[in-house]
């Protein structure tokens, strides 16, 4: 689902953020990015996202280089990929439908399909009845989790998440953490950037370390039939 091949990006200044990193999640896997703040983390969500574009080396997303794709196809390529910020870039004028509803809009869903499906993403991740609520309205945790119903709402096969849990305590953590991997269950790829190391233990979960633009391993626990391996 997600490989990158001797990837550099380097900023203005001269600054790599990543450095011939190589990394691959095969499709249906769940895994967490780790590693100190400039590591690189959200340097990869964004390049998957085609935020951004690598300086050199290649992305590939579901077989298909994101290279190739160009600026008139980035909107139709995003569509197949789910993203959570740690600041929920939800409208602040717009209800929990209409936040929910943006990405079908975007894409020319008809109105009754959906209505359907945001009703169904919404109660996927518990806030059924509060639809007409604005995102003032809620409390930071339920912000979360409506730009979570919104990314996957187009039901997406990749999900990928920065820090989605930065500003929440332990508890709504571990709830955000589980919305996650209820979707990796039921065969959704995901990806998240993560510091909280804790809780990526207690959710037993695979890492992908990273250090100064490097994977410098990538971790599955063995107590859960996993294994320990290097950069892949």
């Amino acid at each position: 689902m997600i490989r990158l091949q001797n990837v550099v990006k380097r900023y203005p200044g001269g600054r790599d953020a990543l450095s011939n990193l190589n990394m691959h999640l095969a499709t249906g896997d769940m895994a967490f990015l780790t590693g100190p703040s400039g590591a690189g983390k959200s340097t990869i969500l964004k390049l998957i996202g085609l935020i951004e574009r690598p300086t050199r080396g290649q992305v590939v997303i579901g077989g298909e280089a994101t290279s190739r794709i160009s600026r008139r196809r980035i909107p139709a390529f995003r569509r197949r990929i789910g993203m959570v910020f740690q600041d929920h870039k939800l409208l602040a004028d717009r209800s929990v439908f209409d936040n929910v509803a943006l990405p079908l809009v975007i894409a020319g869903v008809g109105h009754r399909e959906t209505a359907r499906r945001v009703r169904a993403a919404v109660d996927q991740v518990g806030l059924s009845g509060k639809e007409k609520m604005l995102p003032a309205m809620l409390s930071t945790g339920e912000q979360q989790r409506v730009g979570i119903a919104r990314a996957v709402v187009a039901t997406p096969p990749l999900l990928i998440a920065d820090e989605p849990t930065g500003n929440l305590d332990p508890e709504l953590s571990f709830e955000i953490m589980r919305l996650f991997k209820r979707f990796n269950e039921v065969g959704v790829t995901v990806l998240i950037a993560s510091h909280d190391l804790a809780l990526i233990e207690r959710l037993r979960g695979r890492r992908i370390s990273l250090r100064e633009g490097h994977v410098v391993a990538g971790y599955e626990p063995a107590a859960a039939g996993g294994r320990h391996a290097g950069p892949t």
